[in-house]
């Protein structure tokens, strides 16, 4: 059923609960911590808001990935999943299956999708981030969101994937298209997302017959007891590491300097830790990041494949189970201090990246490109300051991903 009237219940997904959805996930954790509710798409589904409830689900294998446990309808239509995608194709990922068929795929993925890989590309990553900062740090001002946290990742992604340089605008087009469809028709983002898969099975059909030291290349490579990805499986992973890594990277970005910049004290101790050389307070800190206001307010759709119970809930089978991250994470029962800040947070074993056998493949590099941006930014820029009242910024909507629309800044021109 919808949310009940309460007297002291808050509004869900309204505008002003998108600028800052803390204080209603709060009252959900005390007061309904495993809670039914109206999306704006029209389904009823569960929130799942505490910690240990969280990391239950989350692992969860009577929780399915696979929306064929859902209503067909409301997956083709999009109101469950990524809209498009069912259109175009691009279902079988690692967002989208379960065991047998996840473990097989996310093994060969791993394959490609290595901790070395990634590691290796770190030094482009830095020459992206400076190539960035260079293009705006003469002016005095810019926006943090379109000029620095969007590109960014967007480029690594295309670069890591072996999409050829004359072709990575077009990428950024249509990715552009599929974060900003709360502006415009949903068709658009299906439109994205059909001219993204034509693109990446062309791609995939060249590289065929010219293998390179590319993630494309090594998907296609990729083998194990003479099994190999598909052309669809290795289109719809590619589609998926693009997709799912650069709004991520964006957001952890986005807010994370947002964060900083309205926490004077420690975004110094930060730049002084920069200064003096030492990098264990930005690794430390892109973790509490990820905990305090991360990219992912709501982990990906889970089905019920039978009936169950969380945190003293019945669950009836086939009901959409949403864990939200961004209410685990703030828990009071597991993290002190849960409203706060602290970049050097050692206890944080934070649900930012997920957990069990869906835990996110990309976040050596999600950690790696925040890593690498925020760091930058605040040494070569080190007074930069919010160029606009935080209560006027705009926030994108969606259920999924938590982002700025812009982020606005000035700093003393280089």
């Amino acid at each position: 059923m919808p949310d009940q009237p309460h007297a002291a219940h808050p509004q869900l997904f309204t505008w002003e609960f998108a600028a800052d959805p803390y204080p209603a996930y709060a009252w959900l954790r005390e007061h309904s911590p495993v809670h039914r509710t109206t999306l704006p798409s029209g389904v009823e589904a569960w929130l799942v808001t505490r910690y240990a409830d969280a990391r239950q689900a989350l692992a969860d294998s009577r929780l399915s990935k696979n929306p064929a446990h859902h209503s067909e309808q409301a997956h083709r239509t999009g109101r469950v999943g990524i809209p498009g995608e069912r259109q175009a194709d691009l279902m079988t990922h690692l967002l989208n299956i379960d065991p047998p068929d996840h473990t097989r795929l996310r093994r060969l993925v791993s394959k490609a999708f290595t901790p070395r890989r990634v590691a290796e590309f770190e030094p482009r990553v830095q020459q992206l981030t400076d190539r960035l900062i260079d293009s705006f740090a003469e002016r005095g001002e810019a926006d943090l969101i379109h000029e620095f946290a969007f590109p960014l990742p967007i480029y690594a992604i295309c670069d890591l994937l072996g999409v050829p340089a004359e072709d990575q605008d077009d990428l950024r087009d249509w990715a552009g298209m599929m974060i900003r469809h709360t502006g415009g028709k949903r068709g658009g983002v299906g439109r994205a997302v059909k001219q993204i898969r034509g693109y990446l099975a062309d791609l995939i059909h060249r590289k065929r017959a010219d293998l390179g030291d590319d993630l494309i290349s090594g998907l296609i490579r990729a083998g194990d007891h003479g099994e190999h990805l598909t052309e669809n499986e290795a289109a719809a992973m590619a589609f998926i590491l693009l997709f799912a890594g650069f709004e991520t990277t964006i957001n952890l970005v986005g807010n994370g300097l947002f964060a900083l910049l309205r926490n004077p004290v420690q975004r110094t101790l930060l730049q002084d830790s920069l200064a003096r050389g030492e990098s264990g307070l930005l690794e430390t800190g892109i973790e509490e990041l990820l905990r305090y206001d991360g990219p992912v307010e709501l982990a990906t759709w889970r089905f019920a494949t039978r009936p169950l119970t969380i945190g003293g809930v019945d669950i009836p089978m086939g009901d959409p189970v949403l864990v939200v991250l961004a209410a685990a994470d703030r828990d009071p029962a597991r993290f002190s201090d849960e409203n706060t800040l602290d970049l050097a947070r050692a206890d944080n074993p934070h649900l930012g990246f997920g957990h069990g056998i869906h835990y996110c493949i990309g976040a050596p590099l999600a950690r790696l490109e925040g890593q690498r941006a925020i760091g930058t930014l605040l040494t070569r820029l080190p007074d930069l300051q919010l160029a606009a009242d935080p209560a006027e910024l705009r926030w994108r909507g969606g259920l999924i991903m938590r982002g700025l629309r812009e982020l606005p800044v000035s700093f003393t021109p280089r």
